[in-house]
């Protein structure tokens, strides 16, 4: 996970964009956000989670190029708030920082990948769906060395309920459990589309392995298809000193 910050920041509200905030231009905004950028230029859009798209007019980081897909917490200020009635955009930004987070898709495990993938224990300190993502905010135990985070889907395990079961996984790489680090992971859940109506929806319940359980603690979720967030306004993402880039 890589990370763009001009100072150390302790503390992102995630809001959504809604008519109201366009009024005003002279404040920050922060939300979670999927970058749209195909051909890898500093001048890109980005759709946030509502689905209003947002136009990078300028920005504070220079010669930043982040890939098409990377979803990222942004930072931005409003320079025309409103366009043309056609414009697909729905405002000019600048983007003053940004926080890139762990971005992947769902992982079709083989019995061969069980080790590789591992299954360390993990706290989720927040779980929820975005567009079409899976966030999760966690909390993990390690020193020096990376960790490895996947969301996967197990075929050899069975389920009767007609739900879609995902793993959330943790490989610690055998590192020393020394202090507390935070992280976060966005995962496309877009492949789970396959087979369904465009309109419909699929309920998931998403298994981890958490510090001091016995069994998987496990957290039902819906993706609707095609369902823009309607507010994340009240979800409050801490991000402290000891915000980690050693995850993948």
């Amino acid at each position: 996970m890589k990370k763009l910050l001009t100072g150390i920041i302790v503390l992102f509200l995630i809001i959504s964009c809604n008519n109201d905030d366009v009024n005003s231009n002279d404040k920050n905004w922060q939300a979670i956000a999927t970058v749209e950028n195909p051909t890898l230029a500093t001048e890109f859009n980005f759709r946030l989670d509502n689905g209003d798209l947002m136009h990078t007019n300028t920005t504070a980081l220079l010669n930043y190029k982040p890939k098409d897909g990377q979803r990222i917490i942004a930072n931005y200020s409003i320079i025309e708030p409103t366009l043309p009635a056609s414009s697909t955009i729905k405002s000019n930004v600048r983007l003053n920082d940004a926080y890139e987070i762990l971005t992947k898709g769902i992982f079709k495990i083989k019995p061969a990948q069980q080790d590789s993938i591992g299954n360390n224990e993990i706290e989720i300190k927040s779980i929820w769906v975005g567009s079409d993502y899976l966030n999760v905010e966690f909390v993990y135990l390690g020193y020096n060395k990376n960790h490895y985070i996947n969301l996967v889907s197990d075929d050899a395990k069975t389920y009767t309920d007609n739900k879609v079961h995902l793993e959330f996984r943790h490989n610690a790489n055998s590192d020393y459990p020394s202090s507390s680090k935070w992280g976060m992971a966005s995962f496309d859940l877009r492949s789970l589309k396959v087979n369904h109506n465009p309109n419909d929806s699929v309920k998931m319940v998403i298994h981890t392995k958490e510090y001091g359980t016995t069994t998987d603690k496990t957290y039902p979720l819906t993706y609707k298809f095609g369902v823009p967030t309607a507010a994340q306004s009240a979800k409050i993402i801490s991000l402290p000193f000891n915000a980690d880039n050693k995850i993948q």
